[in-house]
């Protein structure tokens, strides 16, 4: 910074092109300090990075950002949400929750097209066309989580119902049992292990970690509303009463789980709202780790699930 401005008359000029930009050129400027509007924004398309798998195949991550505060967004798959190359159109989410959704589906390419560009179009209400490119190459874009992080964390396995576990990105997908009833609840239920191999000595790792389920509407013509299962334990606050965190202390919002041990299954009840096809994304994490993280790009594994509701 300081070679930028070693000069005055650089300064000054700056100044002067600051002050002949048109009022209206300021104005159109985003304001980074100011309150994120309750909704009116567009859906950000993210590519999160790319996959060497060990097949050949190249998975690409993508995610998005939903600035809106206090609006959650839905956009069908069609001429505002679609991606191309279209053989690769399809799994990309319909419904975009308020904030950041990380990892939230991906695109696998064959072996011997890793240089194919895959973009993801987005458009949310009359704002204009945000598109964003998969591809593989930056290598600050590789990601590396198939393999062990530092501390031994990996992505868990998992799966809906009694179907078998898997890890991944994109898991797997997978129908449900039964046709559902718009307006009745039912029990989405996954069964989830933590394959980690921690070093047994290290006092952070005395006993198996717990794992978190959140369950999300990915697709869908309606909405869905989700509760906790009633059987399932409230979690205590670890917070002393003294300690600031202690009023912040929340627990699990009503469509997220805990699998506590590190193995087992996870319940919620859903609800939906009309008829239609239906996709629910269960993202499992180890976050309890201290090597993993959304902002490490790990440990979590989505698992959806395919749902029929009739009237």
């Amino acid at each position: 910074m300081h070679r930028l401005y070693k000069s005055l008359p650089a300064l000054s000029t700056l100044l002067l092109l600051a002050i002949a930009l048109p009022s209206q050129a300021q104005d159109d400027q985003p304001r980074f300090l100011s309150l994120t509007p309750p909704e009116g924004l567009p859906i950000i398309p993210l590519m999160e990075g790319w996959v060497a798998n060990e097949d050949g195949t190249t998975t690409i991550s993508y995610g998005f950002i939903n600035r809106n505060s206090d609006q959650d967004v839905d956009i069908p798959l069609g001429e505002n949400n679609y991606i191309e190359p279209a053989e690769f159109d399809g799994m990309q989410p319909t419904h975009f929750p308020s904030g950041r959704g990380t990892g939230v589906f991906t695109v696998n390419l064959p072996e011997g097209r890793e240089d194919t560009d895959v973009w993801w179009y987005l458009k949310t209400g009359e704002a204009e066309v945000l598109q964003v490119p998969g591809r593989r190459g930056a290598s600050a874009y590789e990601l590396d989580f198939i393999r062990p992080r530092p501390q031994g964390s990996l992505q868990p396995l998992a799966a809906f119902g009694d179907n078998d576990p898997a890890a991944g990105l994109f898991a797997g997908i997978s129908d449900h049992a039964t046709a559902v009833a718009a307006g009745e609840q039912v029990e989405l239920v996954v069964n989830a292990r933590d394959p980690a191999e921690r070093d047994p000595e290290d006092p952070r790792f005395g006993e198996p970690l717990d794992m978190n389920v959140a369950f999300n509407l990915h697709q869908g013509p309606g909405q869905v509303s989700f509760a906790r299962d009633p059987g399932a334990p409230v979690p205590e606050n670890p917070f002393d009463e003294d300690d600031p965190r202690f009023e912040f202390f929340t627990g699990p919002e009503d469509n997220e789980a805990i699998i506590e041990g590190g193995e087992g299954a996870a319940m919620v009840l859903a609800t939906f709202s009309e008829p239609g096809e239906y996709i629910i994304r269960a993202v499992v994490n180890v976050h309890t780790a201290p090597d993993s993280s959304y902002g490490d790009q790990c440990c979590w594994t989505n698992v959806y699930s395919r749902i029929m509701v009739t009237d």
